[in-house]
């Protein structure tokens, strides 16, 4: 373009940096193109990370992500295959968290449960217990488990049981209740408890002896396959719940049960399209456990809220949690509910998303937009975001319009420190008062906090690794 033409054309300034700049270029009547970016917290010390040593750290541990073989083999109640697990325990999402900081939906979902558990017998004593430490609390992700929302998990309560069978480790997750009033957004009313008891008594030991004689279902073919008809495998799971369905129906109609518990089970399934959610959490946990404490490996294994705070964990630091306020999604509520009613981020479920799955794959469900608001351009842009903070693309997962690309998959700290990009989760809400449930859906990103901490940590441990006579 001639320099005359470009000087005469149409101003459009792009910033990056204070709002205070855009601002006062917007006053003046001039095209502004934000950038949400922000240098690195440490950019001397985020030098020292792209190394060798790092690199070879994080083939390793993507090598054992992208490896994983999720097979779906049984479904047992927690106190029998939980590691840790026991009678009086409460786990729940997210990082950890005590009573008195606790939202409310968390806090409605844990004294439901103690209720359920017959550790309580009202719903204000339960909530009695639980302030004075009559229960304890502990994150599912501390015993190879996830739940979603409050994510809560007793003993009594079935699970899936998810292996690895590529590496030997198992996950765990309970079985999805279905939308609207359900203990995992923190409601606790009578058919919310009823429900759950026909779980532990009917649903679960159904499910698990399907299971069992079916051999197992691969749950990363499955996901594969939904991922090509339109699921993210977190908050759109139609494709994948239908063929979950189409596995089990055979040998669920083989049982020996009553014909209206048989009714009643394939109706329950057919009518919950989350019913594929929580397995598709537990494969995800078992492929990034297997990820996870690999010396000096810089890739995120856990992200996780808990409905006041936003935490991570990363490969090479151990179990050390790394934590900010949570966020509130931004999207799309049910009639007569608005942000004003919404809790913080609350859940598990960002297990999919550091997999390569959810808000990551959001280009292979365009209709996903539907349940938490954008467009499907959005959603495009979305996923390609992805592909610059990962390190790999999951063979396993391909996008059609992609033209069959792999999910981006593997989140490295580094790659989130240098580009600023933060990653994009899709998620339900939950109203901030306990006892009401699910109001919406939508979309929401970690504090970049978590993501600075996390790097300051990596590059302090470079830092002691690279001293002297420094003892490991």
């Amino acid at each position: 373009m001639p320099a005359d033409a470009l000087l005469g054309a149409p101003l459009n300034v792009v910033t990056a940096g204070p709002e205070l700049f855009s601002a006062a270029v917007a006053a003046q009547g001039v095209a502004v193109t934000r950038v949400d970016w922000q240098p690195p917290a440490s950019a001397t010390g985020l030098a020292s990370l792209w190394c060798d040593t790092v690199d070879a750290a994080n083939r390793l541990a993507l090598d054992r992500l992208l490896g994983a073989q999720p097979v779906l083999i049984d479904v047992r109640p927690a106190i029998d295959v939980v590691p840790g697990m026991t009678n009086d325990m409460v786990l729940h999402a997210g990082p950890p968290i005590e009573w008195e900081r606790m939202s409310g939906p968390l806090r409605g979902a844990v004294a439901g449960a103690l209720v359920y558990e017959g550790l309580a017998g009202t719903y204000e004593e339960a909530e009695r217990r639980a302030s004075r430490g009559a229960a304890g609390f502990d994150p599912c992700h501390h015993h190879a488990a996830v739940g979603p929302m409050a994510g809560v998990m007793t003993a009594s309560m079935p699970v899936f049981v998810v292996e690895n069978r590529a590496a030997g480790n198992c996950a765990y997750a309970t079985l999805n209740e279905g939308l609207g009033k359900v203990l995992r957004y923190g409601a606790h009313a009578p058919e919310v408890l009823e429900r759950l008891g026909w779980f532990r008594d009917v649903l679960g030991p159904a499910l698990g002896e399907a299971l069992r004689r079916l051999g197992g279902i691969d749950l990363r073919a499955l996901i594969g396959q939904a991922v090509q008809m339109g699921d993210e495998c977190h908050n759109r799971n139609r494709a994948a719940s239908a063929l979950l369905i189409k596995a089990l129906a055979p040998e669920l109609a083989a049982l020996d049960l009553a014909p209206r518990e048989r009714a009643r089970i394939l109706a329950f399934a057919a009518g919950n399209e989350h019913f594929f959610l929580n397995a598709s959490m537990a494969a995800c946990k078992a492929a990034l456990d297997a990820a996870h404490g690999v010396p000096d490996s810089t890739l995120v294994t856990t992200m996780a809220r808990n409905g006041t705070d936003f935490g991570i964990r990363v490969s090479g630091l151990g179990d050390q949690w790394f934590t900010g306020p949570a966020e509130t999604p931004q999207g799309l509520f049910f009639p007569g509910y608005g942000p004003a009613d919404a809790n913080p981020d609350i859940g598990d479920s960002a297990i999919t998303e550091t997999a390569g799955l959810g808000g990551f794959a959001m280009a292979a469900a365009p209709a996903i937009v539907q349940f938490v608001g954008g467009t499907a351009v959005e959603a495009l842009r979305y996923t390609r975001a992805m592909y610059e903070i990962t390190l790999a693309e999951n063979p396993a997962y391909r996008i059609p319009v992609l033209d069959f690309r792999g999910t981006p998959t593997g989140i490295d700290v580094r790659l989130v420190a240098q580009t600023g990009i933060l990653p994009q989760i899709n998620t339900g809400m939950a109203h901030r008062e306990a006892g009401i449930g699910q109001i919406g859906a939508g979309l929401v990103k970690p504090p970049r906090v978590c993501f600075d901490r996390a790097l300051d940590a990596l590059v302090q441990h470079r830092a002691r690794a690279a001293t002297p006579n420094h003892r490991h």
